[in-house]
């Protein structure tokens, strides 16, 4: 398993090069760069610069080299842990990584638990139960959640909130501890808040895995080894979670490494509806207005989650069931 594990590391390597490469090519396709779209801000504000100070700012952002000094300016920077700096927001990138994606991470991952937590049940109940009232309820409600845009469940949500309940849903903190330091009182509020965006994004991801688990339990349930154990009077929960349950779930789990970067960026709209102090908000501004440094670094941490939810869903195979092993 460690030869393995270091094998994945080393592999990780020259992919992440590679899509670091895609990255800078996708934020450089769009006309421009983040100096003629500042230019074109100020103008519009009625503020000009000069020539000189137009050069100044191309020299900044290292945009009077050729494309690929940029690449290697821009990729060295970010493995040594210095962004650049973010002219959109007057900041360095990594201050306003700092900020944000530790909330996301928060949002996703609750979010991650909140679809296993509904989607497990679910899906064993309804291969125990094939065909009855309650599978066909839980399907139904499942693929209606599939079928609803997660902004748009964030929508209702907040409509509901506040005809029914008086309250405006939005923010992950109340007013009062918006900007008060971090305590107990203001962990309880963030927590209170938390569920909301937790619920609206991990709902539509929960269908999908759910009819993978059912579909593989109840091929596993007409094995003849399952028909053999109940023969020989095994209990049925016993006989459930130690066998079939345990093999029908290597492809709920292989799904992780797809599910984590779709859930990050489901969570990009949702906090924008939801106005969530995440990276969502923040790349959507960087990507419009061209401000590379901030936009490739949000693509490359996302892109590097991705490699980590792979890796953490073969380690999590590996675990589930002995048959498999890695050479």
């Amino acid at each position: 398993m460690k030869i393995y594990v270091a094998k994945r590391l080393l592999g990780a390597i020259p992919t992440l090069i590679f899509i670091s490469m895609i990255v800078f090519v996708v934020i450089q396709l769009p006309p421009g760069d983040i100096v003629t779209s500042t230019l074109d801000r100020m103008q519009s504000q009625g503020v000009e610069m000069s020539s000189e100070a137009i050069q100044n700012l191309r020299a900044q952002y290292n945009l009077d080299q050729p494309l690929p000094l940029q690449y290697l300016s821009w990729i060295t920077n970010f493995v040594t842990g210095d962004m650049g700096y973010s002219y959109l927001f007057n900041r360095p990138v990594n201050e306003l990584v700092g900020e944000r994606i530790g909330y996301t991470l928060l949002i996703t991952l609750s979010a991650l638990l909140f679809t296993w937590a509904v989607a497990i049940p679910a899906g064993v109940y309804s291969a125990v139960r094939q065909y009855s009232l309650g599978d066909y309820a839980l399907t139904t409600v499942m693929l209606v959640g599939l079928a609803t845009p997660s902004f748009l469940l964030a929508l209702i949500v907040m409509y509901f909130g506040y005809e029914w309940f008086g309250i405006s849903i939005g923010g992950l903190f109340s007013p009062e501890y918006r900007d008060a330091p971090w305590s107990l009182a203001r962990l309880g509020d963030f927590l209170s808040h938390l569920w909301i965006p937790m619920v609206v994004v991990g709902l539509g991801g929960t269908a999908s895995p759910m009819r993978i688990l059912r579909a593989n339990l109840l091929d596993e349930l007409n094995k003849p080894y399952v028909i053999t154990a109940r023969a020989k009077g095994a209990k049925p929960l016993k006989l459930l979670v130690k066998y079939p349950l345990r093999i029908a779930i290597n492809p709920f789990i292989s799904t992780i490494g797809v599910l984590l970067p779709t859930l990050i960026s489901g969570e990009a709209i949702v906090s924008i509806v939801l106005n969530l102090p995440t990276t969502g908000p923040a790349l959507v501004q960087a990507l419009i207005n061209q401000d590379m440094y901030l936009a490739g670094s949000f693509l490359m941490l996302l892109s590097i989650l991705t490699i980590v939810g792979m890796l953490i869903s073969d380690l999590l195979l590996a675990w589930a069931d002995p048959r498999i092993r890695y050479e």
